[in-house]
Order: C-alpha cells, then sequence, then structure tokens
C-alpha cells in the first residue's frame, strides 16, 4: 500500500499506534500483567515505526486518550509519554500527534475541551526526553450539526501553541439533505484557518457501507457530499491568474497560502520585455493585505 502511495503521489499518516479505548484491544492483550502488557507495548512500537520510519508523514501514537484510558489504567499516567518519547527515539523527524474526538465538534463534552487536550499535551511534553518532539494536535472532526463558531474558537485555542493542527476523521452524521451543507462549512471554515495545515475525510466506501457519511454511491458515482469535496477541490486547486495591471501599475488579487509565481509582461514601442518572480503566501492570525512591488526597467 505504501508503494502505491508512493507511486501516486499520495502522503500517509500513520493511524495508530496505539488506541486507548479498551473495547478495540487484540484479546490476548487483556490478560497481560502490567510487565508483560510494557514489554509488548514496547515491541509494538519497536515493529510498526521501525518498519515505516521515514515513510509516513505522521503518526498517530495514541488514539482517544482523553476519552480512555486502557494503556494507563495499567501502566500509569505517563504511558503516553513514554510511547510518545519512544516512538521519537526511533523516528525523530515525522511529527507525533494524539488524535481526539468532540474537541471541535461538541462543546458538551467535558472530556475533550480545549483546555483538556492542552493539558494532555503538556503532561505528554514535560515527560523527561519529550522536550523536544515533533508534537501536533490531531483532532477527529465527527460532526452532526456543526457549531461553527465554537470550531473557530476551539481552533483558536489551540492554533496558539504554534503546533500543526490536522482534522483527521471529517464526517457528518446528518440528513442527506443537510449532510452536503454541514460538510461544505467545516470544510471551508478549516481550510480558511491558518493554523490547520491538513484535512482527512473520513468517507471510503465499503460494501457493508460508510461509517456515518459517503462522498459516493455503490457505483461510485458522486453524491452531493462528493461534489462539494470535488468543487471545493478545483476552487483551492493550483489553477492560473491572469490580469492587467491599473494605470498606475498596480493588479488586486487574493490568494490562499501556498507557493506562487507571477510573471510580468511588459511592451514597449516594439519590443516585449518579461521577467518573473517567486513569493510565498505565509499563514497568519489574520487576513492582511499585503503589498508587493516589483520594477519592471525597459
Amino acid at each position: 500500500m505504501l508503494q502505491f502511495a508512493k507511486n501516486h503521489n499520495i502522503a500517509v499518516r500513520g493511524h495508530n499506534i496505539f488506541w486507548e479505548d479498551p473495547r478495540y484491544q487484540p484479546g490476548w492483550v487483556n490478560s497481560l500483567s502490567p510487565s508483560d502488557l510494557s514489554k509488548a507495548a514496547d515491541k509494538r512500537i519497536n515493529s510498526i515505526t521501525s518498519r515505516y520510519k521515514g515513510q509516513v508523514i505522521a503518526w498517530d501514537v495514541v488514539n482517544e486518550n482523553l476519552h480512555f484510558s486502557f494503556f494507563e489504567s495499567k501502566l500509569g499516567q505517563d504511558a503516553s509519554g513514554v510511547f510518545f518519547n519512544r516512538v521519537h527515539s526511533l523516528d525523530g523527524a515525522t511529527t507525533l500527534f494524539m488524535n481526539d474526538y468532540n474537541t471541535i465538534e461538541d462543546s458538551r463534552d467535558g472530556k475533550a475541551t480545549p483546555a483538556t487536550y492542552l493539558q494532555k499535551l503538556r503532561q505528554i511534553s514535560q515527560f523527561p526526553g519529550n522536550q523536544n518532539l515533533r508534537i501536533g494536535i490531531g483532532l477527529e472532526s465527527h460532526f452532526s450539526t456543526p457549531n461553527i463558531p465554537y470550531m473557530r474558537a476551539s481552533i483558536d485555542t489551540l492554533g496558539a501553541t504554534g503546533l500543526p493542527i490536522w482534522l483527521t476523521e471529517v464526517d457528518v452524521q446528518s440528513s442527506p439533505n443537510q449532510q452536503a451543507q454541514y460538510l461544505e462549512q467545516i470544510l471551508r471554515e478549516a481550510h480558511a484557518h491558518p493554523k490547520v495545515q491538513g484535512i482527512v475525510v473520513w468517507a471510503a466506501w465499503k460494501p457493508s457501507g460508510c461509517y456515518r457519511m459517503c462522498l459516493t454511491d455503490n457505483n461510485f458515482k458522486n453524491l452531493a457530499t462528493g461534489d462539494v469535496v470535488d468543487k471545493l477541490l478545483h476552487e483551492w486547486g493550483s489553477k492560473r491568474l491572469e490580469g492587467k495591471t491599473d494605470a498606475d501599475g498596480f493588479f488586486d488579487t487574493t490568494l490562499f497560502h501556498g507557493d506562487y509565481e507571477v510573471k510580468i509582461t511588459r511592451q514597449a514601442a516594439n519590443t516585449i520585455f518579461s521577467m518573473a518572480q517567486s513569493f510565498k503566501v505565509l499563514p497568519t492570525n489574520a487576513s492582511q493585505t499585503i503589498s508587493m512591488l516589483i520594477k519592471v526597467s525597459a
């Protein structure tokens, strides 16, 4: 699968090394003593991290450790910190994520508020040896009716850390008429936020049906949700923009974050002059107007 991804220029996230939910542990794990569980966990880390080192853009080291505590209840409250430390020692160049739900989806879930999320991250970061870890914030983003202002405020709080933020499992549980509308609102809000570095949609088709949201029907024809994704990918994708300056030589446009190349052509008398210059639009905490002055001499 990784070779397929490489051949098609698809980035891969490592999801996940551990899952704290006791319902999803292999049966043989439940009977292990704390000592044997620690050894099994270390073997798991060594096996998967060493095998795929440098081949994934991120590791979801611990999944849902705000809502559940299978490993921490048996190995101590620093279990997550130990896991992050060990993964970092084997693959120090890859960003290591927590991954949990309801931090931006549901303000009523006291287990996963932005403050609680950050408290857990601090606990992991303060474990001896973890001060220089590349840590990221993974937000599952399983929405019902989205509260966009709450979503924005929560990401603002998390983004103040300066850590990379990813929406990792975006879907919407709603009526078909509202599902596509809500999905577009969520994706636009996430894409517009300067601290969000990536979005993963949780909508893969399988014969038994999708989890809560599909992008296509059983014949792989787009549903309304699929149309939304295609529309936004086209809107946000690479495209050519042409225009003329005004009488004073200015050209105004709106750009997304990213790398650009501007090509300028000027005709004087019977001669055409042209030049090219590259520039980058970086994320900021607010919308900004930036002027770039390029001098073209005849």
